[in-house]
């Protein structure tokens, strides 16, 4: 069964950080590209930011450059997104996606989202 599982959100003051986790299971993880998407109310859900199988190439949407990094440990089955300098409209649900490239196809897999509010 495919579960992606994230956690680490909370309610975090303008100019703080969180630390966002995804494990997953289910699937060839270290054969997946991995990404966060975040969805705020009333808009569309939208790209943060996306990691290769072997983490070698990165990619950020222009409004969290520089502030937020993505990584993962294929180890562990997990990515991370570590999100610094976090300001009011980065409050959003953030999700987990996988893109699980196989011989037959690539399948996409998504968790169920964690909640991201900063405010004072």
């Amino acid at each position: 069964q495919v579960q992606l599982v994230e956690s680490g959100g909370g309610l975090v003051q303008p100019g703080g950080s969180l630390r966002l986790s995804c494990v997953a299971s289910g699937f060839s993880f270290r054969n997946s590209g991995m990404s966060w998407y975040r969805q705020a109310p009333g808009k569309e859900r939208e790209l943060v930011a996306g990691i290769s199988s072997a983490g070698g190439s990165r990619n950020y949407a222009d409004s969290v450059k520089g502030r937020f990094t993505i990584s993962r440990d294929n180890a562990k089955n997990t990515v991370y997104l570590q999100m610094n300098s976090l300001k009011p409209e980065d409050t959003a649900v953030y999700f987990c996606k996988a893109d699980h490239l196989t011989a037959g196809g690539l399948s996409a897999y998504w968790g169920q989202g964690t909640q991201v509010t900063v405010s004072s």
